[in-house]
């Protein structure tokens, strides 16, 4: 078991970021209209948060909704985002990339990978519309990227559980699983133990909303979900203290 856990929270405004930070976040995903899955943010969102907000910040790249198959103009456009990212000091980068069947476009988020250097790399949620999950865990892994956010290919996390498990498992060290999709207070212990992940991605869409935005409800849902993973990781610890005093 791991006695250490990774919140990420999935913002679109520095409001979201700074209320993020203020929770006890570990890192944040900066986006654009996180309401269409979360597109590249505008250079001005990148400099203001890399000025204002102190955590770890990996910038979306994402150049339009929709499909994961990109054309060579749009390809184009992700390049310029990951040296523009890199530039204004984000500490690593989010996207994916699929082919027309569905398979990860390895050679092209290579390129990225190799592109973004030394920012990390975390391949997306197109991962859970791939063809074959298993099979797209391994092609991720010759990408270069370092981590993988997964639903387990289910509509959220909480339901993907028994793929998240087997893929946490086959990746072992060679890659981080991070379970994301409708993850809340009320799921995450739940799913921490069912998984052995060690990080988890949150967006928290039923405080998200910008047609209403509540920052310090937002603040308070992302200190529910740090508290809970603080208080399951001490357990861990305690537990793990407890077998060795009964192994000697």
């Amino acid at each position: 078991m791991q006695d250490s856990y990774v919140l990420e929270i999935a913002v679109d405004t520095l409001d979201r970021a700074l209320a993020a930070e203020r929770g006890g976040a570990h890192r944040i995903e900066l986006c654009r209209e996180l309401s269409r899955g979360g597109l590249t943010p505008s250079v001005e969102s990148m400099r203001l948060a890399r000025e204002q907000v102190r955590l770890p910040i990996f910038a979306m790249i994402r150049p339009r909704a929709g499909d994961f198959a990109y054309s060579e103009a749009e390809f184009a456009e992700m390049q310029r985002d990951v040296t523009v990212a890199a530039r204004m000091g984000m500490n690593g980068v989010v996207l994916g990339m699929l082919s027309d069947g569905g398979r990860i476009d390895i050679d092209r988020t290579r390129q990225l990978v190799e592109l973004a250097r030394p920012l990390p790399v975390t391949f997306h949620r197109a991962f859970d519309v791939s063809a074959d999950l298993h099979r797209s865990l391994e092609d991720v892994i010759r990408t270069g990227t370092v981590r993988i956010l997964t639903s387990g290919g289910a509509a959220s996390a909480h339901a993907g559980v028994g793929c998240l498990a087997s893929l946490v498992e086959t990746a072992s060290t060679r890659i981080v699983v991070m379970p994301g999709g409708g993850i809340t207070a009320m799921n995450v212990a739940q799913i921490a133990k069912t998984t052995g992940a060690r990080e988890f991605h949150a967006g928290l869409s039923s405080v998200s909303t910008h047609d209403e935005p509540d920052e310090r409800r937002f603040e308070e849902e992302v200190h529910k979900l740090a508290r809970i993973l603080g208080a399951y990781a001490a357990a861990n610890v305690r537990r793990n203290e407890k077998d060795s005093r009964r192994e000697h």
